[in-house]
């Protein structure tokens, strides 16, 4: 979305639906209104609605259904009419701006993790911790995923939370207010001199934000850079640009075409340099304004994309203020890549594919930028690699004395790709060099969670003796050396 929010633009139907005078008919007959204009059409079903139904109309809530039936009718589904209240709430999902009590949560085996609590957020200030199991919501049971809705709720009210830490059972209550989650955020594997950005939102602020962490990190001694686009739905299109031009010194940025058909390449001037390797990560949700930055970077032959094909969202909407209070968002212009690459629906597809599991695809990433010994440690809330946290996890299943772990966890840590045949029972695991290894659900080293595939690792660690794993009180470690 474009950067200028509110450009002027006067709806002339809606002056003339309350100006024009009404059609009188002495007789009562159907209406013909010779070499009537279309507005005119409308004028006098507005009218004849307002005079003659039976229980009136609201002549506002009339007017505003009007809009939205012709905006629907493009079959767009980025165009959309806006009243105040809900442009407000546009505006504060695109800055990642929400009413609640300021922690993030995953659902998963029959509990609801705390996986971050936000600084300065009312759940820190009572004492909530990463790890907690929140087991009930004003006194209602979690049972699915969609109990995590029942945090929610409206500012300045309390949600009475009861929680699981390490077997002892707690409760609070908690004051929801309104925050903004951050739109990037960083960190240094400084044994590689490997840097991390990941963008969640490109939110008005998120250009600057990005040069702040971009700067702390080549003062840390940064090489190169894993860029974390996944999840994000895009913004500004603006502050995408304003970030390609942290990397792209001269080139094109993308192309538009408008209304007229006619194309026309954004480029970037006076930027700069990175100067060192870059590797993007994405996901389906990677969309618009991430997709933007993506190929950019890509087509340069700035960065590598690793992850899964993205989203598909090639179309650029602006919002226009109108008279009513109200605002318009409609699709303006397409754009395609600098190679002219136009992927509406379908997506960017990704250098190296890595499907699903969003670990993996982290460690795919880390191999793809040269980090070659990876210790990783995690549990269903928390990842650490080199022992600096990361956003994800490391599910496990414990049978008796064995211990299973994702296939495609294990697979992206020996730089291998994984298959599943369901008829026979048999996991493969492909590695670059073309060798293969094989796992067999019949022998018990294949266990399926949740249509995905865990290998035993007692097994594994005898068909890759370069992984060394341990499983204590519930965390999970892993350890490869690849040189």
């Amino acid at each position: 979305m474009l950067k200028s929010w509110y450009k002027s633009a006067v709806i002339t139907l809606l002056l003339l639906a309350l100006c024009l005078p009404k059609a009188v008919y002495a007789d009562g007959s159907a209406i013909e209104a010779a070499e009537a204009s279309d507005l005119e059409v409308l004028q006098e079903v507005l009218q004849l609605l307002n005079d003659n139904n039976l229980e009136g109309i609201q002549r506002e809530e009339f007017i505003e259904n009007a809009i939205r039936g012709m905006v629907y009718t493009l079959d767009d589904p980025y165009s959309d009419y806006y009243t105040e209240e809900e442009l407000q709430e546009f505006e504060n999902d695109l800055n990642q701006e929400y009413v609640g009590i300021g922690v993030l949560l995953r659902y998963v085996q029959g509990k609801l993790y705390v996986t971050e609590v936000l600084d300065g957020s009312p759940a820190k200030a009572a004492g909530v911790r990463k790890g907690d199991v929140i087991t009930s919501v004003d006194g209602y049971p979690v049972t699915s995923v969609d109990d995590i809705y029942l945090i929610q709720g409206e500012e300045n009210t309390k949600a009475s939370i009861t929680i699981n830490r390490g077997g002892s059972k707690l409760s609070f209550q908690i004051a929801r207010s309104h925050f903004a989650l951050p739109a990037v955020s960083s960190r240094m594997i400084s044994a590689g001199d490997i840097g991390y950005i990941a963008i969640s939102s490109f939110s008005d602020q998120a250009d600057e934000e990005f040069a702040v962490h971009l700067s702390k990190l080549r003062k840390l001694g940064m090489k190169s850079l894993v860029l974390d686009l996944r999840d994000n739905l895009g913004g500004y299109v603006e502050s995408a640009q304003n970030i390609a031009k942290h990397f792209i010194k001269d080139g094109v940025l993308m192309y538009i075409e408008s209304q007229n058909g006619i194309l026309e390449a954004i480029k970037i001037s006076e930027g700069s340099s990175l100067n060192m390797p870059v590797v993007i990560l994405t996901n389906e949700w990677t969309a618009s304004a991430s997709e933007i930055l993506t190929a950019a970077l890509r087509d340069n032959g700035i960065a590598k994309v690793v992850g899964t094909q993205t989203y598909g969202k090639a179309r650029i909407q602006n919002i226009y203020s109108l008279s009513n209070g109200g605002s318009l968002k409609m699709t303006i212009m397409k754009y395609l890549t600098p190679k002219r690459e136009d992927f509406n629906y379908i997506g960017l597809e990704p250098d190296v594919e890595v499907n699903l599991n969003q670990t993996a695809q982290l460690i795919t990433a880390m191999h793809q930028i040269g980090l070659t010994n990876m210790e990783i440690s995690g549990n269903p809330w928390e990842l650490n690699i080199n022992n600096i946290s990361f956003s994800g996890y490391l599910d496990v299943i414990q049978d008796g004395s064995k211990v299973y772990a994702s296939s495609r966890v294990l697979a992206a840590l020996v730089q291998g790709q994984v298959s599943w045949t369901a008829n026979t029972g048999v996991l493969t695991i492909t590695e670059g060099s073309g060798k293969k290894q094989q796992f067999k659900r019949d022998a018990g080293s294949v266990k399926i969670l949740n249509d995905e595939t865990f290998i035993e690792l007692g097994v594994f660690k005898k068909s890759y003796p370069n992984v060394d794993w341990s499983y204590q009180q519930g965390l999970l470690k892993l350890k490869v050396k690849t040189k």
